[in-house]
């Protein structure tokens, strides 16, 4: 199924070990994210800051939803 222009398809891919998230709209990434604020950083770098990043139904997230944002925060550095 293609995706129409006016609806792209975004995906948040689960997190990296590291906890970064890889941003893609098809076969193209867009960015790396490492928090929920980079996400929209990336959408609005592609004119698609008008979306509801956390509630759109083009956006979907894998591995966990926008609150998901496990790595270094999770793991004390000692």
């Amino acid at each position: 199924m293609e995706q129409s222009p006016q609806h792209p398809h975004i995906v948040v891919h689960a997190p990296a070990l590291d906890g970064s998230r890889r941003v893609t709209e098809g076969d193209v990434t867009l960015g790396i994210a490492s928090h929920l604020d980079d996400v929209i950083e990336i959408l609005r770098m592609t004119d698609l800051d008008r979306i509801e990043v956390e509630e759109s139904d083009i956006v979907e997230w894998q591995g966990g939803g926008p609150e998901d944002w496990p790595g270094l925060s999770e793991h004390e550095i000692e």
